[in-house]
């Protein structure tokens, strides 16, 4: 399964793909490692945005999109740019899109900790936590 982990920061879509296959991981290599948001208040913008991530799904023929959950209320809570990134991402059609909280994630690293070092991987810095979102998806 070809999965997605996206992280939302301020205006971006920090991405990382990821693949299990017959019990291995594996990390393709990707043209675009972010996506950005400009302008939130333009439509054409927000439509570019979409239309760009939903080609990015086609031409690497991902199946899944997981998205690590941000807080709407309190002091960690996600901005609403950030939230409109959310639902343009969850309204591309064809593409399954969840959902993964930060205590889902720590409890399923638990039970399956990561198998390599993030360092190892080849992956930027600012990548580790769609990487660990996509590893967490994956994992049973």
């Amino acid at each position: 399964m070809r999965t997605c982990g996206i992280e939302i920061k301020g205006s971006e879509a920090i991405i990382c793909l990821m693949i299990l296959k017959d019990g291995l991981f594996e990390l393709p290599d990707c043209r675009q490692n972010r996506f950005a948001l400009s302008k939130d208040q333009d439509q054409e913008q927000m439509r570019h945005f979409q239309f760009t991530f939903a080609k990015f799904i086609e031409d690497y023929k991902i199946s899944q999109l997981v998205i690590k959950e941000r807080p709407q209320k309190g002091k960690f809570a996600g901005g609403a740019v950030g939230f409109k990134i959310e639902a343009a991402l969850q309204l591309i059609p064809g593409c399954q899109c969840t959902l993964i909280s930060a205590t889902e994630i720590k409890e399923k690293l638990k039970r399956a900790p990561l198998p390599v070092e993030f360092k190892t991987t080849g992956l930027k810095v600012f990548q580790e936590t769609a990487f660990i979102t996509a590893y967490a998806s994956l994992v049973k």
